[in-house]
């Protein structure tokens, strides 16, 4: 396994690389840009299982669950896979709510499979809802 962070994206692995770009794509959001990066038949579950084909489909869940967000990539772990490589982003988000409440220090690790230069699969998860339930006064 390869653990790279952020600082560093010239020595990055190809995969992550790919990776890191799809991430900046993601963040503009530009989704078609982004699409870029991934194969016709990606797999992409975001967080609370929701499934997606595109890169629009988070990019929209996102426009409702924040006013923006963004992302700050701490290190990348590239690692070899049964038919690719497996590449984890990790760090945090932070933005404003959708009522301008800012926020920073959400954590997040996504996790993605990339065969012959396409993203195949990716998987989301951050502290959010965490967040959020915090927000309503909601200890659970």
């Amino acid at each position: 396994m390869h653990e790279q962070d952020d600082t560093d994206t010239e020595t990055l692995p190809a995969e992550a690389r790919i990776v890191r770009d799809f991430l900046d794509a993601s963040m503009k959001p530009d989704p078609d840009l982004a699409a870029t990066f991934m194969a016709e038949n990606v797999d992409i579950t975001f967080t609370g299982g929701r499934k997606f084909d595109h890169p629009s489909g988070p990019t929209g869940f996102n426009a409702g669950r924040y006013k923006w967000v963004k992302k700050k990539m701490d290190r990348f772990d590239v690692a070899a896979g049964t038919d690719g490589a497996v590449v984890y982003s990790v760090g945090t988000l932070y933005g404003e709510w959708p009522d301008g409440t800012a926020f920073e220090g959400n954590r997040y690790v996504d996790r993605f499979e990339v065969r012959n230069g396409k993203i195949t699969k990716m998987d989301v998860w951050n502290d959010s809802a965490e967040r959020i339930l915090t927000r309503m006064g909601i200890d659970a």
